[in-house]
């Protein structure tokens, strides 16, 4: 029996909701074959997209969004999306013109202005970086994701005690914060704390509700200075069978071997 465009998206929802990705994945293509010109689907594109960035499947999930932004350039949620798809794919000049799209649309938006300073802080932009990070605490003072912002900016410019104290302010409000565990891990590496850093990085790993390959590299990098090679390289096949760069995990791997 011939399935309607509704039944489709109905279907599709269920199998997402059963993690049945492929299955969700046919579902909403065949609605957008079903009704190519329904103007709903712009958000169909962008759920697809989403649920191809799930499946690891980046390319597809780039065209999807892509395809989103063609007959509504300058929503905010399609935008975001593929800003962070591009990230995620090392296309940080894309990722810029899609926030710079957004926030020129919607300038108080403090997720764009967080994750555009994030990126600022990847192309070494740290006078923007930090223009963003600030104007997240003039339109929320008690922004603790611009906190954790300005910990990454201090971190990077070698003030590690701000950044220490900025990552201690965080989670003694917030106890349970895996970025800031996460960040302030990477901070004791750079201190040269390592019995903390793994300390930090174990409880990030235990909040990660998905798990992260980076957050095992880094605790790779806190067992090596505690010359714990074996549990180092035990973490760093984890992190590969999550999706690490396999050549930048050869090169921390060597570290494991005996010299």
């Amino acid at each position: 029996m011939t399935q309607t465009y509704d039944k489709w998206i109905e279907l599709s929802f269920r199998y997402m909701e059963t993690n049945q990705l492929d299955s969700a994945e046919i579902a909403l293509k065949n609605a957008l074959r079903t009704e190519p010109a329904n103007p709903i689907n712009s958000f169909l594109f962008n759920n697809l997209g989403t649920l191809q960035r799930r499946m690891g499947k980046k390319e597809d999930a780039l065209l999807s969004y892509t395809a989103a932004l063609s007959r509504f350039p300058k929503n905010e949620v399609f935008l975001n999306a593929r800003a962070s798809l591009f990230t995620e794919m090392g296309q940080l000049q894309n990722a810029l013109i899609d926030y710079n799209n957004l926030l020129n649309e919607k300038p108080d938006n403090q997720e764009a202005l967080y994750q555009r300073g994030l990126l600022f802080l990847n192309l070494k932009n740290f006078e923007d970086a930090e223009k963003d990070f600030a104007r997240m605490l003039e339109l929320n003072p008690n922004s603790l994701y611009a906190r954790l912002g300005f910990a990454s900016l201090y971190k990077i410019n070698g003030s590690y005690e701000g950044a220490e104290i900025t990552y201690n302010y965080i989670l003694d409000k917030e106890p349970e914060n895996l970025k800031a565990y996460a960040g302030r891990a990477e901070l004791y590496l750079l201190m040269e704390k390592p019995g903390k850093a793994l300390s930090d990085i174990n409880k990030a790993i235990r909040l990660s509700e998905e798990e992260n390959p980076y957050l095992y590299i880094i605790r790779s990098k806190a067992r090596l200075l505690l010359h714990e090679k074996k549990a180092a390289e035990e973490d760093i096949d984890k992190a590969l069978s999550l999706g690490y760069d396999p050549m930048e995990a050869e090169v921390l791997r060597k570290f494991t071997k005996n010299q």
